[in-house]
């Protein structure tokens, strides 16, 4: 008896999604993927929060009609903390928020000076201030609003340049020293950093521990989801849809095609 193949839909206000979806299609390469990338909208950081809620909720109904997923990947922590709730009152099949890993970085830190990188949406977002409360009592949290990583991430992607000084300006605030203490452990609360991962570390004026959300992303697809059958071939390769066209360019495509995402047409 044959098995359907999975289809699994990933979202994101650009191309921050794909280090999560990484993740997720090494555990499940037998999936189908289909990658949308809310471009026209791009950054959601800077939009009010209704705004938010109508055009996430708007462009994932559209194409969950579409394509029929049977579970849905939000790869955006701004959209996740706010759009979550609207979207599971409208869509019956299983969604799959992001949400910045807080605890984890407070429950390992031996500092207890942990910092939070994210968008101006997150940093001001309730849900942030309540995992805060909950999970980081016995920390010194530095909230950092890094407005312009996400960007610089969808410019590196394009095969633009981003010039190491500005990226270290962004994260600098994080790095705190308290006495003989030091920050040790930072949450990347944006899909959009890990693929700056290697100018933070370079640029870091000491080593930390960068927390990336990827990893407990899949291992809840996968709970969902069941583990892939053992004799299970990997999937063709996925599509990605870009909802501005002018968001393309040839090293964009390339860094979509590596991750086994071919242009939708």
């Amino acid at each position: 008896m044959s098995v359907k193949t999975p289809r699994i839909l990933v979202f994101d206000s650009g191309v921050g999604g794909l280090t999560v979806l990484g993740p997720i299609r090494q555990a499940r390469p037998d999936a189908h993927y289909i990658y949308i990338g809310d471009t026209e909208c791009f950054p959601y950081g800077e939009l009010a929060e209704r705004t938010l809620i109508e055009r996430v909720t708007t462009v994932i109904s559209e194409m969950a009609e579409r394509f029929a997923p049977d579970l849905i990947v939000i790869a955006c922590h701004t959209a996740s903390t706010l759009v979550l709730p609207a979207l599971r009152a409208t869509l019956s099949i299983p969604i799959v928020g992001t949400v910045p890993a807080i605890k984890p970085a407070a429950e390992q830190s031996q500092s207890k000076l942990i910092s939070v990188l994210a968008t101006e949406g997150t940093v001001k977002r309730d849900y942030t201030t309540a995992l805060i409360r909950d999970f980081a009592g016995t920390c010194d949290v530095t909230l950092i609003s890094a407005r312009l990583l996400a960007g610089y991430a969808e410019t590196v992607l394009r095969g633009e340049t981003v010039h190491d000084d500005m990226v270290l300006a962004e994260i600098a605030p994080a790095f705190v020293a308290n006495g003989e203490s030091r920050t040790d452990y930072i949450v990347l609360a944006c899909t959009h950093y890990p693929l700056l991962i290697e100018a933070f570390q370079r640029l870091s004026p000491w080593p930390v521990t960068w927390i990336d959300p990827a990893p407990a992303i899949a291992r809840r697809v996968l709970h969902l989801l069941g583990d892939i059958r053992g004799d299970a071939e990997p999937a063709s390769q996925g599509v990605v849809h870009l909802t501005r066209a002018a968001s393309w360019t040839p090293a964009l495509e390339n860094a979509f095609q590596a991750y086994g995402l071919a242009r939708g047409v």
